[in-house]
């Protein structure tokens, strides 16, 4: 990187430490900022959004990368809020690896707490419950969604799920979160992954035969776009994958998804909103670019190329250069980022707080201080 690691470290956290307390203050997670204000989740979901267990999640990094008792205090008031999910239930979703791996596992991980094992186990559990199986042996995917219109709708994203229920084989001895695991991602090899690494967003299927059905456009430009987030959580979800099983066929299809996000970074270090977007449209998603560095940076500990390494600090060097504000304008930092492309209501060009939760994940990594809170 030719940014100073150190200085950008204390940037993020002075930032942080100024306004971690507006946070506190409210019974309200934070989703984005904008006006110098944290602002909750998009359509009044509450705490039970998908995106919540990442401002836990930013708060655990943070007492690893700076600690301090504000950021301690913070990620425990945080978790619990977490756990009030379990009991509402009906915003729970595939998502429960995104929400509780980062808030009750953090905390079980880091601190040895009991009550968070079982409740980061709880989630394990509710997630190998939608498993989909079909009249095909070992086929089957994870549902995404709930909705009757949803019944075979499975989506890329879940990748970042599925270190959940390894982290629960693991944990117990139990095969059959590690088998579920398994199965999807074969599933999700097969039919979301293009033979040029690019990704499918969502795929339906029939629920009863696992057959494929089509492919939705989902959160990209339009169907047979490539949504670049989608493309960040292939490469660390197969990334991740491959750490779990140590089989050369996860490595494969990280690599080949690696390869084509290395070779759509923006020449200003930046990510494109989707990679097959309109040359005229300037929207960018640069959650996708941290969270893509963070896959990188882990390939490289895998394969031993410097050129994962080089992708990611290329990410990095582009997002501290362009889209990093330290001032007042957000209560967080991370700029430009983009929750879907056809989405304005959910936040587009501003400050998202799982965009800075992955920002921070990689300054740990390249710290030396990550705590790997997906494992």
């Amino acid at each position: 990187m030719h940014n100073n690691l150190d200085e950008v470290i204390a940037k993020v956290s002075a930032k942080l430490r100024r306004t971690v307390p507006l946070a506190t203050k409210s019974d309200v997670l934070p989703y984005r900022s904008e006006g110098g204000q944290w602002i909750g989740s998009p359509w009044d979901l509450g705490n039970g959004w998908w995106t919540s267990g990442f401002w836990p999640g930013l708060m655990w990094l943070m007492d690893t990368l700076s600690p301090d008792e504000i950021f301690h205090r913070e990620a425990l008031r945080a978790t619990e809020l977490m756990t009030e999910q379990f009991r509402i239930y009906r915003h729970l979703t595939h998502d429960v690896g995104f929400m509780f791996l980062l808030s009750c596992g953090a905390k079980h991980k880091l601190t040895g707490d009991g009550q968070a094992r079982w409740d980061t186990l709880h989630a394990a559990s509710l997630l190998m419950g939608r498993f989909n199986p079909t009249d095909t042996p070992r086929a089957g995917f994870i549902k995404a969604w709930d909705g009757r219109e949803q019944l075979g709708y499975a989506i890329i994203d879940c990748m970042m799920n599925l270190p959940l229920l390894d982290w629960a084989t693991r944990e117990t001895g139990d095969p059959r979160f590690a088998t579920v695991t398994r199965i999807h991602a074969d599933t999700a090899a097969k039919h979301f992954v293009r033979e040029d690494g690019s990704c499918r967003h969502i795929v339906e299927f029939d629920p009863a035969s696992g057959a494929f059905v089509r492919e939705h456009g989902g959160q990209g430009c339009a169907v047979g776009s490539s949504w670049s987030r989608g493309q960040a959580w292939a490469l660390y979800g197969f990334t991740l994958l491959a750490m779990n099983t140590g089989e050369a066929r996860d490595l494969e299809t990280a690599e080949r998804i690696a390869r084509y996000f290395a070779a759509n970074i923006r020449e200003d270090g930046l990510t494109d909103c989707d990679f097959r977007q309109p040359k005229e449209v300037y929207r960018l998603d640069n959650i996708a670019g941290a969270c893509a560095a963070c896959g990188f940076l882990e390939l490289e500990k895998l394969t031993g190329k410097p050129e994962y390494r080089a992708a990611a600090e290329k990410l990095l060097d582009g997002l501290i250069d362009h889209c990093c504000d330290f001032g007042d304008a957000y209560c967080g930092f991370l700029t430009h980022c983009t929750a879907a492309y056809h989405e304005d209501n959910a936040g587009t060009h501003t400050n998202i707080v799982y965009g800075d939760y992955f920002f921070v994940e990689a300054l740990c990594k390249l710290k030396g201080v990550d705590p790997m809170l997906w494992r």
